[in-house]
């Protein structure tokens, strides 16, 4: 298969409402070899915060001389991000390697008439534990979690931490109601000794990852407790008993940052044990250097790109927009998913010039859904196209991570200097 035929492969795997199956995942795993065994990986799972607490953590162990291999999603730009090493995304080449790898495998009738077909998040997992093991070996990978925990394609593994930078309410059509039944989800991970670093949660959730973590005689970490951090001006503090790193200068915007680059720093003191090139100044290093694609992303200095895809981001969001951006006139464009909170999600941007729109991607809220309250643009080109060269305003696009990722390539690849 070429690229564009291995991409059509992957995709024609899309759940359709099948739900991943631990047991698939395992029986597939053993038959290519247990590729998840032969590596030493991180997990990071939450509501919120995953992919940038990867960046810092990948940012902190490339400064340190190692190879980090991640695994994320949604991709922003081109499919390839989902896995990648020190921040390089997996070639075409490997791609479509890995595929014919394991393809056999998963097109395997024996196997299909006994478990199902897998989703393609399980088909993409099934990559990413072929390409770091076999492909291109990593000193240590950073496996980021998909919906839940529990139940969850890449829990398949025995990571040397868990991390968890937030609980709040997303997917609960899969994870319950409460925060307690999320929380119950995310820890499900957990295994025994594993350590457990994890931010600041409601009492709820806390409780549920204490009883855990007891359960599994796992040592816990925990934001605002066991280390923290402090701000001066533009810089950060972090302290761990007698560490303490000072004036770290983080590009990633917003306070929710500093907790989860808080949380990475706490794992590579614990990574650093055993792994002695990391270092204090490598630490520090990696935090600053870390960046996320829409992810609170300048992608010029009046567009911001944000792809605050639940309540609890939006909130991260107009607090980071209070904080750094209170002397601006703010426009802001959004676009969501019909199954995410909408309501609640505008409800946080009323303060601000808003307007919605729509995009084209499978489960996006139409046009006409949203209430007649709001000002609404069909095309979201035009939108970005009325947005002066020169401006000391602030233009936001935000909602979800797939319409970030369209206004992002849209962007990036405008040839006319009045659109960005």
């Amino acid at each position: 298969m070429d690229y564009k035929e291995t991409l059509t492969w992957i995709h024609s795997y899309k759940a359709k409402g099948r739900r991943p199956k631990q047991a698939r995942m395992l029986a597939l795993l053993e038959k290519l070899d247990n590729p998840q065994q032969k590596i030493t990986a991180l997990h990071i799972v939450g509501t919120n915060g995953k992919g940038s607490t990867v960046s810092f953590l990948q940012h902190i162990l490339t400064a340190s001389g190692y190879t980090a291999g991640t695994f994320t999603s949604p991709f922003i730009t081109r499919f390839n991000e989902r896995i990648a090493i020190n921040q390089q995304p997996i070639s075409d080449k490997d791609l479509c390697r890995t595929a014919a790898l394991i393809r056999p495998l998963v097109e395997d009738e024996q196997l299909l008439s006994k478990w199902g077909r897998p989703t393609e998040f399980e088909l993409v997992t099934l990559l990413m534990f072929t390409y770091f093991a076999r492909i291109k070996p990593v000193d240590l990978a950073l496996i980021e979690a998909g919906v839940g925990g529990t139940r969850d394609a890449t829990n398949v593994f025995t990571p040397l931490a868990v991390i968890c930078p937030s609980i709040s309410y997303d997917h609960q059509e899969t994870l319950g109601s409460s925060l307690s039944q999320i929380a119950s989800h995310k820890v499900g991970v957990l295994s025994e000794s594993t350590p457990l670093i994890f931010g600041q949660f409601q009492q709820e959730a806390r409780l549920v990852f204490y009883q855990r973590a007891a359960l599994f005689s796992a040592p816990t970490y925990e934001l605002g407790k066991d280390f923290f951090y402090t701000e001066k001006k533009d810089s950060l503090t972090f302290c761990r008993d007698d560490f303490c790193l000072s004036d770290i200068q983080l590009q990633l915007l917003g306070e929710h940052q500093k907790s989860n680059a808080a949380l990475a720093a706490m794992a590579a003191l614990l990574l650093s044990k055993k792994r002695k090139n990391i270092t204090a100044e490598s630490i520090k290093t990696g935090l600053q250097k870390a960046t996320w694609p829409g992810r609170a992303e300048l992608i010029s200095p009046h567009i911001l790109l944000d792809g605050a895809h639940n309540e609890e981001a939006m909130q991260s969001l107009t607090a980071l927009l209070e904080e750094h951006f209170a002397d601006k006139k703010i426009y802001i464009l959004f676009a969501g998913l019909k199954r995410k909170p909408i309501q609640k999600m505008l409800a946080c941007l009323t303060p601000y010039d808003l307007i919605v729109t729509s995009f084209d991607f499978p489960g996006a809220e139409d046009l006409e859904n949203y209430s007649c309250h709001f000002k609404k643009v069909e095309d979201w080109h035009l939108w970005l196209k009325m947005i002066p060269e020169q401006t000391n305003d602030l233009y936001v696009v935000t909602g979800s991570l797939y319409f970030i990722s369209e206004v992002r390539r849209y962007l990036l690849a405008s040839t006319d200097s009045h659109s960005i």
